[in-house]
């Protein structure tokens, strides 16, 4: 994988320099801007392609939501806040990861990898064909077929143009959107619980404030627009 093309946006200076002091420990991530505001960097970005976005969110006039909004063609978005309370809004818009301050290396070296892996099956999403059977299903990558049964499947997870169908032993990419699985019949047992997650219902163990926890204590956000779905879990 090339270098990827990275901005900083963060309107606390020390906050900028622990960002790019730890990117730099990282040669696939090339940082070409780090800026005080969204509006300097709006007035930046149009002049070449960026793959990634580092942002903070609380920032005066135009705060990292708004400016996630206003980029939303850039592929990979990722906060670095002091504000945990806007985890839940960020992941409304497709944010690939949330981190804390103070911003810790090896917590940062998660997102590097999460980061590649999403990059990496969305160059290969068009090669990933899905097809139907009575209780499962095909995926063809090229010449090979893989084989799943339904019942294996613990959650969709929505990436963009694609779908990740995730077990208990591995994540399966199909080149759909979640919203046009979620249409088929074979995944009538599935809920949405948020605008990028759905999950098989009879795998709900716990149904909390903001997310949901399923099978093996696997946790999922759930979305407020979505809570209405789940009043047959008790």
């Amino acid at each position: 994988m090339n270098q990827l093309k990275c901005i900083i946006v963060d309107d606390d200076e020390v906050a900028r320099l622990k960002v790019l002091s730890i990117a730099r420990n990282f040669p696939i991530l090339k940082i070409v801007g780090s800026f005080s505001s969204a509006q300097n960097a709006l007035l930046e970005i149009d002049k070449q392609t960026i793959d990634v976005l580092f942002l903070d969110i609380d920032m005066p006039f135009i705060n990292g939501l708004e400016l996630r909004k206003k980029l939303a063609t850039v592929p990979v978005c990722v906060y670095i806040t002091s504000h945990p309370e806007y985890a839940l809004e960020s992941f409304e818009l497709e944010t690939l990861d949330f981190l804390i301050k103070p911003l810790q290396q090896e917590r940062f070296a998660i997102t590097v990898n999460r980061i590649k892996e999403f990059l990496d099956i969305k160059q290969k999403a068009s090669l990933y064909e899905l097809q139907f059977a009575d209780d499962f299903i095909y995926i063809k990558q090229g010449y090979e077929q893989t084989k799943i049964h339904l019942h294996e499947i613990l959650y969709l997870e929505a990436l963009k143009d694609y779908t990740l169908l995730v077990t208990n032993t591995k994540r399966h990419c199909v080149f759909s959107g979640i919203g046009n699985l979620l249409k088929e019949t074979h995944f009538e047992s599935f809920v949405r619980v948020h605008r990028s997650f759905a999950v098989q219902k009879q795998f709900i163990q716990k149904v909390g404030s903001q997310n949901i926890t399923l099978i093996k204590n696997i946790v999922i956000p759930l979305g407020n627009s979505y809570r209405d779905q789940l009043q047959f879990v008790e």
